[in-house]
């Protein structure tokens, strides 16, 4: 296809995919698309396995990865701060109130030891290191969410002659990434699962075309609820290069997601998937639960503390809900939760990630066909 995208990533077909799963990665890279790694909670070490894995199994297609370095957090400023430090500034409120919820649907929550040099989750300079890592593969992009990427990420890129991508999910935000030289722009609605602002991807992908136009010609990338080609088809009639996709890879049998999540995917409509602090302090949107209403709603609620506390208080205890559930335990069902987007009310079943590719490439196809059709004499 003729997109910026193919040329400056070198794939045929400009569908990018997020996942935390190398799987997933190399599957699609494999199909013609691009996997992205995400390698938030990676250490320098596993992000090396990981990416050696992915190499050893894309074929020789590219693939890239992405981080997070928020700009705005609790400990905005410090360096230095791990698990450890951090366990002091939680309540005993919110410690108490998530015990509580365990307890009520007889999740047992075991006492998890934290290295002391263990850095804090979101750590900007463990995503920095890791990205120094990344560099020893053959990686053609790097991406970053929740802020502008710090300078050193930028020079990391121009160094290695490696685009640099950030995600964006208002007009001034893209302003500001396209001024700090940021070589790709990810248009990211609230329709999208995790982190996500409150613009939907059909008024924000036209928005940011045209507030950077007067100031660079950036490729922008459409995100947010894309869960099939004819989606993918209107969002570059709007003049998207490609779209950035994550949701749908969820529902793949290689995804990280365990079996009872996929489950609650099909099951599912588009409004189950809300925007909620109580995971990582910052609104994501992920599957309603009765751990994301008891957070939201319950009077209890001492309400999620801001990133990067509310992991400490969230991490263990939604692992302890996953394995309770796959024991069996049905209250333990009713909490289980993820991020996932709005698109979560098309998912029907359960696919091969090389298989979503071919469908993506199909129904392109017929949307365009569609299209060329209605300009027919």
């Amino acid at each position: 296809m003729k997109s910026p995208i193919c040329d400056l990533l070198g794939i045929e077909f400009p569908l990018v995919a997020f996942s935390h799963c190398r799987d997933v990665v190399a599957a699609v890279s494999r199909a013609g698309g691009f996997g992205v790694l995400g390698a938030t909670g990676h250490s320098p070490k596993s992000v090396r396995q990981e990416l050696r894995w992915i190499q050893e199994h894309a074929d020789g297609k590219p693939f890239g990865i992405d981080v997070l370095i928020p700009e705005n957090m609790a400990t905005a400023g410090e360096h230095g701060v791990t698990y450890s430090s951090l366990k002091s500034r939680i309540s005993d409120r919110h410690r108490q109130f998530a015990r509580d919820l365990l307890e009520k649907a007889g999740v047992t929550l075991p006492e998890q030891t934290e290295e002391d040099s263990r850095p804090q989750p979101f750590d900007p300079d463990r995503a920095l290191e890791v990205l120094d890592a990344a560099f020893e593969f053959p990686i053609r992009l790097i991406a970053n969410a929740l802020g502008v990427p710090p300078p050193a990420m930028i020079e990391m890129g121009r160094q290695h002659g490696v685009p640099v991508a950030a995600l964006v999910g208002a007009r001034e935000h893209a302003i500001r990434q396209v001024n700090a030289g940021v070589d790709i722009l990810v248009a990211q609605g609230t329709e999208a699962g995790g982190h996500c602002g409150e613009v939907s991807t059909m008024v924000l992908v036209p928005e940011v075309l045209k507030a950077i136009r007067p100031i660079r010609d950036v490729p922008v990338l459409a995100a947010g609820g894309i869960m099939n080609g004819a989606q993918m088809a209107a969002c570059m009639a709007m003049g998207a290069a490609g779209v950035w996709t994550g949701s749908v890879w969820l529902a793949t049998t290689e995804s990280e997601t365990t079996e009872i999540f996929r489950e609650k995917m099909i099951e599912a409509g588009s409004r189950d998937a809300v925007r909620s602090k109580s995971r990582t302090g910052k609104p994501a949107r992920q599957l309603r639960s009765a751990w994301t209403e008891a957070w939201e709603r319950d009077p209890a609620s001492p309400g999620p503390l801001p990133m990067p506390l509310q992991t400490l208080v969230s991490e263990n205890a939604l692992h302890a809900v996953d394995r309770a559930a796959a024991a069996g335990n049905p209250k333990a069902r009713e909490m289980v939760t993820y991020f996932v987007g709005q698109g979560v009310g098309l998912i029907d079943s359960v696919r091969s990630a090389g298989q979503v590719v071919q469908d993506f490439k199909t129904e392109f196809l017929e949307a365009v066909e569609h299209l060329d059709g209605l300009l027919a004499e």
